[in-house]
This record gives C-alpha cells, structure tokens and sequence, in this order.
C-alpha cells in the first residue's frame, strides 16, 4: 500500500522528517518497507532555466534547422541549434542546459550534451511541452512569458510538487489502516504516546446540501445479508474534462492513472478515507431504479475492460431495471460508467459483505483497490460520510448539483462491539504493568471508548470499523503495539525449566527417520496440505463426500484438503521428471483430512516414492533400477529401526496398486506399498514406473512407544551356515519356507536366507530353485556335525511333506 507524505500531512499537521514517521509508522505495525521520491514532473525541472533568443538565422546545411543565440543568463550567450518551427529571435523559452537530464514518456533518460548539429555547434536545448513534462504537445517549443528574466530557474515558475510515499507492507488484518485517514489516525495515536498532541484533521462537509429532487433514483436493496449499507444521491449537470493537476499528482504519487475529473473523484475518496465508490451514468440506469441482488446463473456480463464474464449465482449485482450494471464491490460494467459524454451521475457509496465480495472476485481472477478493502472490512458507518465527501469533490471538479435526496438502506446496523479489559490479564500477556492512566489513553486515541472502570479492568466500546479487535486479547495487543514494543523491559536473568519428555515424541521419531532417509539418498519434500478435490475420482478408496472443502479457495486447484498424500507427492515427481530429473527418492511426513458424517478427522502418514535408478552409473557400476524388492528393502529398515520387526506381510489388490503388500501387527496395517497403476501415473503425465509406500505413522508410534527393546550378549560360539537347493512349485513362496524353518528348529535357527532364484531351462514346467541359507548357532556351545545333521534332516523331511520340495 502507497501513502503519500504530503497527502498524509493534509490529515495530521507534523514537522517530522519522512524518515522518523517511517520508523514510527514501522513500530505502531505499520511496516514501511520503503520511501521513494515522487516529482510531479521527472527530474524536477532541475538544469532548465529561462532563456531569451537573441537571433534565430537559417541552418546552412539542414532546410527544417535553425541556428539560434540565446541569453540564459549568463555573461555570454549560447548557441542552440532548433529544429522547432515556431522559434524566433524575442522570444522567451526554456533552455535545457549542458548536464541536463531529460526523460521521456516510457521512464527513459538522457542528457544534454555539447554537440555539432549537421556541421554547427550546439550548446543546449530549447524544449517544448512534452519533452519537460509539462504537458503532451510536441508542435513545437515553449514560448513562455516575455516579461521573465533569463536564467530564472524553471523549477520556480511551475507547480512542481515534490514528494515522499511510503510502500507500507499492510497485513490483512489491519483494515482500518488501508487509507491516508486510516494511517493518520495510527499516527496520531504514536505521536501521542510521545507526548506529541497532533490533532486529527478531517474534511468538512457541512456544504453539503440538496439543490433540487429532479433526479431520484429508486433503490431496492433485495440480498441485506450481502449489502447491509447502501447509499446514494444523483448530481446533475456535470461536465467530464481532464483532473485539476493538484488531483493528479495526489493520484500518480501513488501509483494510479488519472482519468477523469469524476473517476479521479471517486479514486481520491478511495485512497483518502479508505471507503470504495462507483459512478454511475444516470441517463443509462433504465427506469431510474437501482436493484441490489444476486445474479441469475449464466447471465452475461461485460465489465469496464472488456471482458465477457459468465455470472454465478452467489454474485452480488447492482442492477437497473432491465439489467446488471456492476458486479457488487469489486468491478464496474462497461455499459454503465461515466464517459465523456455523461452528464449527470449517480454515486454509490456501500458496505459489501467482505466474505461474499472475495469469493467473488477470487471467482473472476480480479483484485481492484476497491474489493481489496470490502473483502476485508470497511467502515459501515463512513458510507454516507464519503458519500457527501465525493458529491463536494465531484462538483468542485465538474460543476453540477445535488439532484436528489440522499438513499441510505441500513436496516441491520452493524453494531459496535463490548469487550471487558482486564488489567491483570494485560500484565500477564505484556510481561509488564504498564500504568493504567498509560492504558486509557492509549485506549481513547485509538477511538475505543472507555464505558466503565474499576480497580480490575475496564469496560470498553470497539468501534465497528475495527473488526480484527473483538478479543481481549486483540486489546492488549493494540494497547501493546501503540506503548511500544521497544520499551518493554527485558529481564536481564534468563529462567528457564528443563521438561521431561519422551523419546518417542512424534518429532522426535520424525528426525531419527528422517536422517536415515536421507542417508539412504532420499530427499524430503513438503507439499501443500489444499489439492484438487478432483483427485477423489482416480480411486474408488477415496469418496468426494469425505473431502473438506475450502470456504474461501485461493483456486479450483486448491479448494480441499488432501485425503491421500499419494497424488501430491505425483505431482512432484512429475514436476522433476520433467525438468529432467528422472531418478528420485522423495519422502514426506504429512497429515490427511477427512469428513466422516459430522466429524472431520486427520491422521498422520509417512509416504515414500521411489523412481528411476537406485544409484548413479559409474566406471565399475552399471545403474541398477529401483525395484519392488528395493522398496520393500528400505521400508524393512524404517520398521526395524523403530524397533518393529515381528510384523506380518500379505498381499494386497486395489485400484492403486498394481502390485502391493501390505506390513501389520496384529489387526492394525502399518504399512502399504507397492508399483502404482499406469491408469493414475498418466493423469500426472509419468510414464516411468514409480513405487509409493504409505505409512500409518499414528499407529506406528503407538506401537514404537509399547514396544520393549531387549539386547543380549554377542554369543561366543561360532554360528553355522548350511544350504540347500530346493525344486519348488512355482505358487511356493519364501515366506512358507521361512514359516516352516522357523516352526522346525525354534531354538537353534537364527536365519533363513534366500540368495538366489532360478527358472528356466532344464528344470520341468512349473518350477522354480531357490537357493536358501540357513544359520545355526547355540550360544551355549559349540555345535557338532551330528547335531547339524540332524536339525538339517528335519527341515528336508518338512519341506518335503509340507511343500512337496526336492533337493538338487
């Protein structure tokens, strides 16, 4: 947000530099994140002075020159060659001399420099209109007054306004703020603090008065929910021209483009009080009716740039009798605003609900200064005030007069609102008494009425236009902001107590795996809790009434709240696959919201993606490409150093997976993944193949924090390896064999092992060899072959009669 210094001061008298309001600006929470110099004409009209032409003969070498003597006040003339065809000798005209800077229309600056002009020398420039930026006429030079003295400085003949704006990085709770009136009243409250007593200045409007009734507007507010303010009064007899250069300046200091003596009008009481109007062209409201009601859904609309928009029907309209006009509070329509033919107009002045304008605008993709303040609180009680403000400024700038009572539809009135202080609850949050009579008057420079006081607080009135502070708590912090936070004491003695806290907090488990993914070459990422609600449709796991939805929605694409970290975590693969990153490891810790009837739930997960190649190719390495197993391999670490090794494993079918296993204890799943359907990695444009692993991380705690550890001495006695090469159907799996080992031999078994897998040739239709290790050891003693033997006998017999195997 712009605030000009000079317009500022119109509001509150002060002496101070730019820079020590700045700081105070800063402290009060209004960060002003910088000060930028504004001259009404560039450059200030700095180098030019009054010269007078003493001769102007024919350019010998050029038919459209001239060479000219000029008398700029100094002890010799000058000579300036001119290609204006109005230049002659007695004239009076403004000289750019050497050094000058000059600057064009598109911000572009050069200088004046000594120079030979088709063979002659030349030692300045006469300039016209356009080139000092005085006006737009390029015809020809500038003749100005015969009686000016040469070598009179430009700069004290013209109106040039010289100022300071401050960029003010306004937070969207400090509505109030967002007006020259708004700051100023802040200001005041500061300089207060510092025993500056600075008084308030706000513009008069007891001129204010109805000419005639010859122009009354009907006015049918139909939604009072979403326009519970709406005045407005009818001016006859304008005539449309160009803004006063006073007006225009205040406008282009802060960043906007003067347009008309009527839209400057409106723009100026926008940026002066903070309170939005619209100008209508009175002769094009058909049946002199204005209609506030929402829009029928599909009606076309074209607003003031152009654009054919398609209305919803939650749009807040202002209408005639036939038809829309405006789209409530954020953009005007092309057939309705004032042009340079209207001649009389019909001003609005409104208070829009805030909720129902941004959702508006969001819809359209629209931000004008104007929805920038309804959306987010506006003053119901200065409608009519500004309404008054404008119709002064409008007929000071286009002549006319009041042509109709005043309409002002305010039935529900917006009631200020009853807060209790407490002073101890004030000491308490601030850290520090401040003193009560402080507090008061703090509290009632910031137009919070005291109603009641008793030795334990008080009893206050928050205006309306201050709807961030309803709190306690928001007291306190206004008392606390305009006291300073700069001079609340600090204790020069740190106290601090140590808390008992559990090795198997959430955060806590987070960072020991997430180091170890990352040592394994992942890498994590963080994505946006808001997605598409439209995800829902790529698994029939996932149901559309179980999304929460957003009630304000930045876009379509981010109106829900995820209810799977699976397509988030896609869209990143995607995003780096196509920036040539195909090989990837990511991992998030993130939570998923869902709406069950009349309960909304989240639970927290750990994903996993895996794509590409495991590691890079090298010299002695070929790349290896990321795998089913590999993912199961990683996944095994996670658990295990959670401590959780005695899960179960089984497969899984859904429409996610195209191959999966599912890891749980118990009833409980603590973990699925598997090779995700091509179906949903098309949707995200990936054609390679990726691997997800989604892990119950609220279960997984609950079991780490049951979980005992126990240890063991490392045994003394040799462990033993035994193989065997098993002939297997083709459906047997690795598991049965571990299953089956484990049951044979409980004490001495310490691991089974698959090391290699064979099918092909030579072996008969529907076999596969596995290759299987088996690790024996008594931590007791040293075993014997006999004792081997016989335990190896045991596990041939059951693989035999269990799985029909056969030794190779």
């Amino acid at each position: 947000m712009k605030i000009s210094y000079n317009w500022l001061k119109q509001f509150i008298k002060t002496d101070w530099s730019a820079e020590q309001t700045g700081e105070l600006l800063t402290d009060l929470g209004l960060e002003v994140e910088g000060i930028d110099a504004f001259q009404s004409v560039k450059g200030g009209l700095e180098g030019i002075v009054v010269g007078e032409v003493l001769t102007c003969i024919q350019h010998p070498n050029a038919d459209r020159l001239k060479i000219t003597t000029v008398n700029i006040g100094e002890e010799q003339p000058v000579q300036i060659v001119c290609g204006a065809p109005n230049v002659d000798a007695g004239q009076k005209v403004p000289v750019a001399t050497i050094g000058t800077t000059l600057h064009t229309e598109t911000g572009e600056a050069w200088t004046i420099k000594k120079g030979k002009i088709r063979g002659e020398e030349s030692f300045g420039m006469i300039c016209a209109e356009d080139e000092l930026g005085l006006g737009q006429s390029h015809e020809g030079i500038m003749v100005l007054n015969a009686d000016l003295k040469p070598g009179t400085p430009a700069a004290d003949l013209f109106d040039v306004e010289n100022d300071l704006v401050f960029e003010i990085g306004l937070t969207p709770n400090r509505a109030d703020a967002m007006s020259h009136y708004g700051t100023a009243r802040d200001l005041r409250a500061g300089l207060l603090q510092k025993d500056i007593h600075a008084e308030l200045i706000t513009p008069s409007v007891s001129a204010f008065h109805v000419n005639n009734r010859s122009f009354r507007v009907d006015v049918d507010v139909q939604n009072k929910e979403l326009a519970p303010r709406y005045c407005g009064v009818s001016i006859s007899g304008v005539k449309v021209e160009e803004s006063p250069k006073w007006l225009q300046n205040r406008l282009k200091a802060i960043g906007l483009t003067p347009k008309n003596n009527i839209v400057d009008a409106t723009n100026y009481v926008l940026h002066d009080l903070g309170q939005p109007l619209h100008a209508f062209d009175f002769n094009k409201i058909s049946g002199q009716k204005v209609i506030v009601k929402t829009a029928e859904a599909g009606t076309k609309f074209t607003t003031l740039d152009g654009i054919e928009r398609t209305l919803h029907e939650d749009d807040l309209m202002i209408c005639d009798a036939e038809k829309p006009m405006c789209i409530a509070g954020v953009f005007g329509g092309e057939k309705s605003g004032v042009t340079e033919n209207t001649s009389n107009v019909f001003l609005e002045s409104a208070y829009f609900n805030p909720v129902s304008v941004r959702k508006t605008a969001k819809r359209y993709g629209l931000n004008t200064d104007a929805s920038f303040r309804f959306e987010r609180g506006i003053d119901p009680n200065l409608c009519e005030y500004a309404l008054k403000r404008a119709a002064l400024l409008i007929i000071e700038l286009a002549g006319g007069e009041i042509s109709s009572d005043i309409i002002d539809s305010y039935s529900n009135k917006i009631e200020d609102f009853q807060v209790r202080l407490s002073f101890d609850n004030a000491k308490r949050l601030i850290g520090e008494e401040i003193p009560k009579d402080i507090i008061k008057r703090i509290l009632m420079s910031l137009d919070i009425k005291i109603n009641n006081v008793t030795e334990t607080g008080l009893g206050l009135t928050i205006p309306a236009y201050r709807n961030d502070v309803q709190r306690e708590a928001d007291v306190i912090e206004e008392i606390l902001r305009v006291y300073g936070y700069n001079n609340v004491k600090t204790s020069e003695k740190l106290e601090a107590s140590i808390s008992n806290s559990s090795r198997f907090e959430d955060h806590k488990l987070q960072n020991i795996i997430g180091n170890q993914l990352a040592a394994q070459g992942f890498f994590e990422i963080m994505a946006n809790s808001l997605t598409s609600p439209d995800y829902v449709a790529l698994s029939e796991q996932l149901q559309a009434e179980h999304n929460i939805s957003m009630l304000n929605p930045l876009s379509n694409d981010l109106s829900a709240l995820r209810q799977s970290l699976l397509f988030s975590g896609l869209e990143a693969v995607s995003h780096n696959i196509n920036r040539r990153r195909p090989h990837l490891k990511f991992f998030e810790f993130g939570k998923t919201y869902h709406q069950f009837n009349e309960n909304r739930e989240e639970f927290k997960h750990l994903s996993l993606f895996v794509t590409g190649n495991k590691a890079s190719e090298t010299w002695n390495a070929a790349a290896q490409k990321s795998d089913f197993f590999y993912m199961k391999g990683i996944i095994n670490t996670v658990l295990e150093r959670l401590g959780l090794s005695k899960y179960r494993t089984s497969p899984i079918s859904n429409d996610i997976f195209s191959e999966g296993l599912q890891f749980g204890l118990g009833k409980t799943k603590l973990v699925e993944f598997g090779i995700v359907k091509s179906s949903i990695l098309k949707h995200f444009d990936i054609s390679q193949e990726v691997l997800f692993a989604d892990f119950n991380w609220d279960a997984i705690i609950d079991f780490a924090k049951h979980n005992k550890t126990k240890y063991s001495e490392i045994a003394k006695h040799p462990a033993v390896r035994r193989d065997f090469a098993l002939l297997l159907d083709n459906q047997v799996t690795f598991e049965e064999i571990f299953t089956i080992a484990k049951q044979t031999e409980k004490q001495l078994l310490k691991d089974v092992n698959l090391f290699d897998v064979y099918q092909g040739k030579n072996l008969p239709e529907g076999k596969k060899s596995y290759a299987v290790s088996f690790i024996l050891q008594d931590e007791n003693k040293t075993l014997n072959d006999k004792q081997i033997d016989k335990i190896m006998s045991k596990l041939q017999s059951n693989f035999e009669n269990k799985l029909g195997a056969e030794l190779r």
